[in-house]
């Protein structure tokens, strides 16, 4: 199940029933889970972890060293979960002393055509990147997320669970869980309704959401105020206090509001 032409290291951890391809190369360090595939002129370096029943295609480079100034080659590691799909062109970076020295993907992922992961991320589960969307160094994507085509997402920033980007968006703000946002400086425009009726959330529970949202960014008071009034109302609402406790621990960026209150 390996092609002639490909070139693996001799240390270098192999799963059974895997397959790579023609040209592909993999380092040392690499540990290749059971039934994983390397289509083709794949390249994976460094302390690489590819989790059971990965798929990853033509010209996909994971694990080389992050284009961070501050990397002064420390062994970082990149981690990645199961039954996820590469596509082609996808780069991912190990990690840097400044963030723990780890990038993890969660499982069950799509990754399309020339998605960049920057050193330090921490995917989620079950999160859709389309073609050339870019993650800064040290974004956290929760579960459930999608990014859109084109769209670039800031250092640092943190994307809750089931949110999602809209195409050519640029994310300079926390995007709070359940959120859809879209703009060239990405803007919140309500709900992400179409990915929560897909994933099985009841209409009463969503309308609950949105008004929760609405008030949160145009009611009265300062926005902790406002936090604070929520968390009291809803306490028996696990989704809403999930909202909440995002918005309360946000440090180096504001929340993604919408486009007439932005970044508060």
């Amino acid at each position: 199940m390996i092609h002639p032409t490909a070139i693996i290291a001799p240390e270098a951890t192999l799963g059974q029933n895997i397959s790579i391809g023609p040209y592909c190369i993999v380092g040392p360090h690499v540990v290749i889970g059971d039934n994983v595939t390397l289509k083709s002129h794949v390249v994976v370096e460094g302390h690489t972890e590819i989790g059971s029943g990965t798929e990853i295609y033509p010209f996909a480079v994971l694990g080389v060293a992050p284009q961070d100034l501050k990397y002064g080659g420390e062994a970082g590691r990149l981690v990645i979960g199961v039954n996820n799909r590469i596509r082609e062109h996808v780069t991912m970076h190990i990690g840097t002393a400044g963030g723990g020295l780890l990038t993890k993907v969660g499982d069950n992922c799509l990754f399309m055509v020339g998605v960049h992961i920057a050193h330090d991320c921490v995917i989620g589960d079950h999160v859709i990147m389309a073609n050339n969307a870019t993650l800064g160094g040290h974004v956290v994507v929760g579960d459930h997320a999608l990014i859109g085509g084109l769209a670039a997402v800031h250092q640092f920033i943190r994307i809750g669970k089931f949110a999602m980007v809209g195409g050519m968006s640029g994310v300079d703000n926390d995007i709070i869980p359940f959120g859809r946002v879209k703009g060239e400086r990405a803007s919140l425009a309500g709900l992400n309704l179409i990915g929560l009726e897909r994933n099985g959330f009841d209409k009463t529970q969503v309308r609950e959401m949105q008004k929760v949202v609405e008030t949160l960014f145009a009611g009265e008071g300062t926005f902790d105020a406002r936090l604070d009034r929520i968390a009291n109302d809803y306490k028996e609402s696990p989704r809403i206090q999930e909202i909440v406790d995002f918005a309360r621990t946000r440090d180096r960026f504001p929340i993604c509001g919408p486009a007439s209150k932005n970044g508060v």
